[in-house]
This record gives C-alpha cells, structure tokens and sequence, in this order.
C-alpha cells in the first residue's frame, strides 16, 4: 500500500478557496471530493484521509495524506496549485533509534465522569490547554511509538461550523486545536508506522489528527 501526500496551494483570488478555507465543513467535503464517491459509509477512513492548513510565508497551504492518490484535476478550475508524491522511502526508513522531527496539529480533550459532568455541567469533552496539553502529547506520543525529545506547542484557531446531515438536526462542529512540534526518538516502529496512517486524537474530518515526520539533521 502506497501513501500519498499532496500539497495544495489555494488561490485566494478563487471565490471557492476562500470559501472553504474559512469552512471546516466545506473543506471537508471539497478534500473527499478528490477521492471515489463509491467507498462506503466512511469513506475517510477508507481512503485514509487527513489533513491539516499551514500558513507559510506564502500563504496558507493544505497537506493532504491518503492512501488512494487523489485526483486533483477535480477540484475547481483556478483553485489553486497542486503536488502529490508517494511517501515510500520515508516510511520505508523509519526504524528503531532514529530521531525525526514531528508535527501534529491535534485536538487534546478530556472525558470528565458522568458524576463530574453532571456535577459542574461540563460538555461531553473538555479542551485542554497548558501543561495538561503537553502531558496530553506526551502521551500519545508514546503510543505511537515516538519518545519526545523536545516539544513545543502553539495554540491555533478553533474549528468551527455546522454539518448538515441529509436527515437529522444540523450539528455543531467544535475543535480547540494545538500543533506540536519538536523531535523524538523512534522507539516501535510499528506504533508509529499506525499512528501516521491512522492521525491521532479527535476532528480528523476537520483538519486535526495528521502526523508528519521528516529525519531529523544530524549535527556536523
């Protein structure tokens, strides 16, 4: 199986870029419209799809990784600059003992008791911030099979916006977002190897979850 990573550049000058870029919902949709319509009840799993915007200094980017190369000449004419390359030879070197540097823009939550929750009326999950965060990480970290080094993490804007199901009541979309970045040991090549196909933590419909490696440099 081959994973592909593809980096879209919107055009700003394109109405539907803008669009979606300020629509979680609507970049939800316009990522799986890459990919086959005949997949199933949850074709994201099926593809394997996650994402994540990055702004650069150039702008704001997508990331896009799949399983199933995505048909880009889909997306709409002037939406921006696409590039897609298998992810073979970095998979391929992953193994015990090698230090790589990490990126993962997630969602860390907490799920209080049901006593806890009806005691303080709490929502089903609580965002996290500041150290309970970063033990967050730390943990998922560790299983998936990486032993942080150093970490740093950077609050980002929340996801937010309503889906509308076919039948059914709309539903809020909610995600406080952190990226964390920094370098780590590989300790389970295996756990890893899982974690970056699978993504990590909640929102990965909504741009939260992906988990990007690249060997770290080695000091001179």
């Amino acid at each position: 199986m081959t994973l592909w990573l593809t980096r879209l550049v919107p055009d700003t000058r394109s109405a539907d870029a803008r669009r979606d870029l300020g629509d979680p919902v609507g970049m939800h949709r316009r990522v799986m419209s890459l990919f086959p319509s005949d997949a199933g009840p949850d074709p994201r799993a099926r593809f394997g799809v996650l994402f994540r915007t990055e702004d650069t200094p150039t702008g704001t980017h997508l990331l896009l990784q799949s399983t199933h190369e995505p048909e880009t000449d889909r997306l709409p004419d002037g939406y921006g600059t696409a590039v897609t390359r298998p992810l073979d030879a970095l998979i391929d070197a992953i193994r015990p003992g090698l230090t790589v540097r990490y990126r993962c823009a997630a969602s860390p939550v907490r799920k209080p008791g049901a006593t806890t929750r009806a005691l303080y009326n709490l929502p089903p999950v609580v965002p996290l911030t500041g150290t309970a965060a970063d033990e967050w990480w730390l943990r998922q970290a560790d299983q998936s099979g990486l032993k942080p080094l150093t970490h740093h993490a950077q609050p980002l804007d929340t996801v937010q916006g309503e889906r509308r199901p076919v039948a059914g009541t709309p539903q809020r979309i909610r995600h406080a977002r952190i990226q964390f970045d920094g370098t780590a040991a590989i300790i389970d090549t295996d756990l890893l190897k899982a974690a970056i196909l699978s993504g990590i933590g909640r929102g990965k419909s909504y741009g939260c979850g992906l988990l990007s490696i690249a060997p770290a440099r080695q000091p001179q």
